[in-house]
């Protein structure tokens, strides 16, 4: 039983949903209550039970964003092979271009050293930045913020962003 829920607890770390402190704390309450302190079990349980609530209900992927080394290039090879429309940026000097293929997906490029994912987003129902911000670092993960967009990173360091 307690492996389990020492698991559970696990997981939650690595999806980003609990800190490094609450890791800590959850598996040395986990531990006490082990040893018999039943007050401290009690609060493991509620922490582990609140670790399931998820911090957004992301209801779509918004956009894809890539790392390009030649932003012209790449517009190119998109509009060519999977006839996406762009919607603005991707002239000589731009630094970023912004592809459609549909009314609501686009992909996103930006100029970099080397070509990679840039960032990936999602759609999140009734967004607000600021509340998007308290609720990352609420979770224990580090935010990166720009006007209303807001940014976070998986376990693999990917950049994750949050939008409406």
């Amino acid at each position: 039983m307690n492996a389990a829920i020492a698991e559970r607890i696990v997981e939650s770390f690595q999806r980003g949903q609990l800190s490094r402190r609450q890791l800590v704390a959850q598996l040395m309450a986990l531990g006490a209550a082990a040893a018999g302190f039943p007050i401290v079990a009690a609060h493991a349980a509620e922490d582990a039970a609140a670790a399931k609530e998820p911090t957004f209900a992301a209801a779509t992927i918004d956009h894809l964003a890539l790392s390009v080394t030649d932003i012209k290039r790449s517009v190119g090879f998109y509009q060519k092979h999977l006839g996406l429309k762009l919607t603005r940026g991707g002239g000589e000097g731009d630094g970023s271009a912004f592809l459609s293929c549909s009314e609501r997906d686009f992909l996103a490029l930006f100029r970099g050293d080397k070509p990679g994912m840039h960032h990936f987003s999602f759609s999140i129902p009734k967004y607000n930045a600021d509340d998007a911000a308290k609720r990352i670092e609420a979770a224990g993960l580090k935010l990166r913020r720009e006007d209303d967009r807001v940014y976070f990173r998986d376990p693999d360091d990917l950049e994750v962003q949050v939008h409406a």
